[in-house]
Formats: C-alpha cells, sequence, structure tokens
C-alpha cells in the first residue's frame, strides 16, 4: 500500500483522545477511535488498573477482553485522587483534541476533571461522556454495566433456556 492509501484508511490520524474509560464503554469507545488512527491515550488507576483486566478468558495470565478493547492505545497508570494525577492529566486534555469518561455522572466533577474543568484548559476539546442510566434523571448516580441495563430492561429474562440461568 502506498502512503496516501495509508492515510486514507485511518481517517483520524493525528486526532488525540484521552480516555477515562474503565470496563467497556469507554475503552471500545477508545479503541474504535485507535483502530481509525487516532492516537489513544487510556487513563488507568495505579491499583488494579480497568476492571476489564479480570475478565476471562485469560491467556497467558492477561485478559482477552482487556488486550482486544485496548488495542492501538498508550496507557498511563495515574491517581486522580492525587492533585498531581490530576494536573497531568490536565496537562494531557491540554493537547487532546477528545476526552472519553463513562464514570458516574459527577464523578469527575468531584475530582476536579469534569467538562468544565478540561475545557477550562482546553475550551475546543469534545468531552465525551457515557453512563449506564444517562447523564441526567432518577438513576444516574448507578453504575451501570451492559448487564445491570439489560436486567433492569427485562431482556435477560427472555435469553437462555428456561429455569436456568439467563
Amino acid at each position: 500500500r502506498t502512503q496516501e492509501e495509508d492515510r486514507m484508511a485511518r481517517p483520524l490520524e493525528g486526532i488525540r483522545v484521552l480516555e477515562l474509560g474503565n470496563y467497556i464503554a469507554g475503552p471500545m469507545c477508545g479503541m474504535l477511535l485507535g483502530d481509525m488512527g487516532a492516537e489513544v491515550i487510556k487513563i488507568e488507576q495505579p491499583k488494579g488498573g480497568d476492571q476489564s483486566r479480570l475478565f476471562p478468558p485469560m491467556v497467558n495470565g492477561e485478559s482477552a477482553c482487556f488486550a482486544t478493547l485496548n488495542r492501538n492505545k498508550r496507557s498511563l497508570a495515574l491517581d486522580l485522587k492525587q492533585p498531581e494525577g490530576r494536573e497531568i492529566v490536565l496537562q494531557l486534555a491540554a493537547k487532546s483534541d477528545i476526552l472519553i469518561e463513562n464514570n458516574r455522572p459527577g464523578a469527575l466533577e468531584k475530582l476536579g476533571l469534569g467538562a468544565q474543568h478540561v475545557r477550562a484548559v482546553n475550551p475546543t476539546i469534545v468531552y465525551v461522556s457515557v453512563s449506564g442510566y444517562g447523564q441526567t434523571g432518577r438513576y444516574r448516580r448507578r453504575a451501570g454495566t451492559n448487564f445491570t441495563i439489560e436486567a433492569f430492561a427485562g431482556s435477560l429474562s427472555i435469553t437462555g433456556e428456561p429455569d436456568d440461568m439467563p
């Protein structure tokens, strides 16, 4: 392939994404953007990292799910509860085009990393928030994963075999 073909195949080359994603939704978004050529920098907590690191199947002691969802990314472990960790995120956000996060609504605001804090250092950043129950409404503060949302919606009750687990 020529360089021109490579550029055409990777439309997001030159775009920097800062991902504060965990589990599946945020990392999946970052993965797709990375697949399209964006530079994705994943921020993980120092103790334990992304929860998907624990998902089976494990291959050579590592989660295949984590490896898949976090391909094409660089990773940095930061304690966002510490001023130094927050400052590094804000420095990265100042040089990024997009920030992806999938925490409970309000969690990053409490840490000084909400949309208004990030836009103070980069007014043009696209700040993407994904949550299980949305950003507003009475359930917004609940943690949500695909399984809890499927159960809440009732779709798990119609999967699998009768009298067996969904």
